[in-house]
């Protein structure tokens, strides 16, 4: 059976994103579950797969980072508002039983993602 796996880099200041908000959605039908929240670790990675097994089905997903908070916990200087803040990354899983990782690299202005492996 397929996993869904996820990691942050801070590429503001060449670390592990660490501590980050992430959550994980089901988007069907206009309708947003939320499956999952977590926080990553020390190395910018989360514990244990977002989804796995059965679990892990064909359908489109969402995941939020919650990079503002993120780097306002850090010292970072940003505007008030935010130019990165809510990184939202919405992605299509075909194959449920393959390894599907949604790296995401990010600085107060930019982000980018990809499917890594």
């Amino acid at each position: 059976m397929g996993y869904l796996t996820t990691h942050v880099l801070d590429t503001a200041r060449g670390c592990p994103g660490a501590n980050m908000v992430v959550r994980l959605y089901r988007v069907a039908n206009n309708q947003y579950q939320l499956l999952t929240e977590t926080v990553t670790n020390s190395d910018g990675r989360c514990d244990a797969p977002l989804l796995a097994a059965e679990d892990f089905q064909v359908g489109t997903y969402q995941l939020v980072f919650e990079a503002g908070s993120y780097f306002r916990r850090n010292g970072v200087e940003t505007e008030a508002t935010p130019f990165v803040d809510e990184v939202i990354l919405r992605f299509g899983v075909s194959h449920a039983e393959d390894h599907y990782h949604v790296p995401l690299l990010v600085s107060p202005y930019s982000y980018s993602t990809y499917r890594g492996s």
